[in-house]
């Protein structure tokens, strides 16, 4: 097992480096991260390489038995670059040059920025590929980050129309998918097709959905550039990852194509960060590992977990003492096997000064070494626990065509993607069962339970995919405004809606209204449900059961015949249709329903308590997190304020 830290020692004076990898050392850590920002050290002057400051890093390391993963330094490229090869700098939506200064600035789609990064790349990892001390290189970091997901350079441009060309091949192909006889936007040719930057009203949905999907194959088609580049001169014993951002919902990248060439996924792990009054949510935070899980649906490292308060110009909450810590037991639960804490000591110059590490600017140890040093103590006595296999029986469906859909055409000023999935994830999360999310590009087959969110794009094929999920027992659960678009982002033509999945939610939708910030309505309970009641937000599907059942259906004077939340049986298995933002504590009762109907092994546990199960040689191991600021008893085992234990289900009384 790997646990480290991020370590910047070019930010230091030389002689601090001995005391530095000893007390990193003396705390627990066996491997340290380095190089990622650091280009213009490696080459001050365009073709003079020089990694003498490394090589001694590197050595002193392996002395102190510190093993290293290399990031290559792309990501801050050097000014002398940019003021040779303006053209490298990406541009905003506005066509404003982002100049030098920041980081990831670049474009992707600069041949030029290429080259020269593949230059660097080959000399660094020539460089070391036979030292034995060097055990990972990081392409990189956090590709399509702070907005660099995003250019509209000229170079962006022709690259996006030659798209555009290999997809439609002929423009009348084109002309005809995007519906360009609306708005008299028809094109006679390739080159006529602008960037969808800001316009009057907006651009044409299916235009703005190739063109976050151009965004993802150049994102892509550079950071493969640099894995095989990297693969193709590394050393056999050296491994290739990249490090994952979060918000990955938000980005015009599909971070599934680039995790199939990498030998490992890795994930930067923030639950609070600069301008938030608090953290995410227990839920959330869970959601985000079982995102990096799916990638490629096997356990993953973290690289950076955060311990200090983060914020470049505004800082954010402080996490209390040992939350930090039950932070990375609850990443190590939910699949992280190697993980690394960012950063070893705080920055006192540059943008980052307020992003706080292990170590403050003092320089002495504190609480939080304090607290790392008792993590790695701890967490190598279950190795076997961590790196098992996480078995899941439910999993949450996701495609990035889809959550681009969205971003085209909100619908609701309250909508928010990321939002409607976690509210689906919580109910099944906090019955503490074993949740994959995962991209509908796979296969789903194997689970017992699908959840569904906002999944407006559905397709033939994704129907069929599911009736046969369905005919085999499986159950169900979609939310509101399922199957109304193709994959071109057009709604579907003479078919009700939900398209490809009326027949087996038993409904049919005719009419639906959009919720705006702050609107509710009233739902109540109907048959098994009856006496209770609740509220929806964000939108509202008007539901006309055909062969469904009724749930809940909404309570108000025009629309009181339609159901808002319906379950209909469907050859062998079970289809739920949740028509809206509908209350927590409604979607609670659906997921024990659902659990319980499936046979899935769930744990019942307080408020705030979160339980992951983990399968080892045929026994059950527990990993508890306390998330809360009090004391939690539960089946005598005491849990401290942001507590975590690990033991066997066994230990606990009944």
């Amino acid at each position: 097992m790997y646990l480290g830290v991020d370590y910047y020692p070019e930010h230091w004076q030389d002689h601090m480096l001995e005391e530095d990898l000893q007390r990193i050392r003396d705390m627990g850590a066996n491997i340290i991260r380095i190089g990622e920002f650091a280009w213009h050290l490696m080459e001050s002057e365009e073709g003079r390489y020089d990694f003498s400051f490394f090589d001694k890093v590197v050595e002193k390391a392996k002395n102190h038995g510190l093993k290293v993963m290399f990031g290559t330094p792309t990501a801050t490229f050097p000014a002398w670059l940019a003021k040779k090869y303006p053209s490298i700098l990406s541009k905003d939506e506005y066509g404003h040059t982002r100049v030098f200064g920041g980081r990831r600035q670049y474009c992707y789609n600069s041949d030029i920025y290429r080259a020269y990064s593949g230059k660097i790349v080959e000399k660094l990892v020539q460089h070391y590929h036979d030292e034995s001390n060097i055990i990972a290189w990081q392409i990189d970091n956090e590709f399509g980050h702070e907005g660099s997901d995003l250019c509209y350079c000229h170079q962006c441009h022709e690259k996006f129309q030659q798209f555009l060309r290999n997809k439609y091949e002929n423009i009348e192909t084109l002309n005809k998918v995007y519906g360009t006889i609306f708005w008299g936007q028809t094109y006679n040719d390739f080159d006529e097709i602008p960037m969808p930057q800001p316009t009057i009203t907006t651009h044409n949905p299916s235009l703005r959905l190739d063109w976050a999907r151009f965004r993802s194959h150049s994102i892509n088609g550079y950071g493969k550039m640099q894995i095989d580049l990297v693969k193709a001169l590394k050393g056999e014993h050296q491994e290739v990852t990249h490090n994952f951002y979060g918000g990955f919902f938000e980005k015009a990248y599909d971070q599934n194509v680039m995790a199939e060439h990498l030998d490992f996924a890795s994930y930067d792990n923030y639950p609070v960060w600069g301008g938030l009054r608090e953290p995410l949510t227990p839920a959330h935070i869970a959601m985000t590992h079982d995102y990096i899980r799916g990638l490629k649906n096997k356990n993953y490292w973290i690289v950076e977990e955060l311990m200090g308060a983060q914020g470049h110009n505004v800082i954010g909450y402080l996490p209390r003492p040992n939350q930090a810590k039950m932070w990375a037991y609850q990443a190590m639960a939910h699949g992280c096997e190697n993980l690394l804490f960012f950063r070893w000591r705080g920055m006192t110059r540059g943008a980052e000064q307020f992003c706080l590490g292990i170590i403050d600017q003092h320089n002495e140890k504190g609480r939080k070494y304090e607290e790392v040093r008792s993590y790695m103590e701890d967490i190598r006595n279950y190795e076997d626990v961590i790196k098992s296999k996480i078995r899941s029986d439910i999993a949450v469906l996701y495609d990035y065509d889809n959550t681009w859909s969205w971003y085209t055409q909100q619908q609701s000023v309250a909508f928010n993607f990321t939002q409607e999935l976690v509210r689906l994830y919580t109910p099944f999360y906090q019955l503490n069962t074993n949740i994959d999310v995962i991209s509908i590009q796979k296969d789903f087959s194997q689970y017992k339970v699908l959840l569904v969110p906002v999944m407006q794009i559905i397709d033939e094929d994704l129907g069929r995919r599911f009736e046969e999920f369905v005919q085999k027992g499986g159950t169900i659960i979609f939310s509101f405004r399922a199957g109304i678009k193709d994959r071109d982002n057009n709604l579907h033509f003479q078919k009700f809606y939900p398209c490809y999945i009326d027949r087996m939610a038993g409904i049919k939708i005719l009419e639906s209204e959009s919720l705006q910030e702050g609107q509710e309505v009233n739902i109540i309970g109907q048959g098994i449900c009856e006496g209770k009641a609740g509220n929806c937000g964000v939108w509202r599907d008007l539901i006309t059961p055909e062969s469904a059942e009724v749930l809940y259906r909404y309570d108000d004077k025009f629309y009181h015949e339609y159901a808002c939340i319906t379950v209909n049986p469907y050859k062998g298995g079970r289809v739920y249709y949740v028509g809206g933002g509908v209350d927590g504590y409604i979607l609670e009762d659906i997921a024990r329903t659902v659990v319980a109907d499936q046979g899935i092994r769930m744990m019942d546990a307080p408020v705030g308590l979160e339980i992951m199960i983990r399968d080892v040689d045929q026994e059950e191991w527990l990993i508890l997190n306390n998330h809360t600021d009090d004391e939690i008893v539960y089946k005598g085992i005491r849990m401290l304020p942001y507590d975590s234990k690990i033991l066997k289900r066994s230990e606990l009384k009944s």
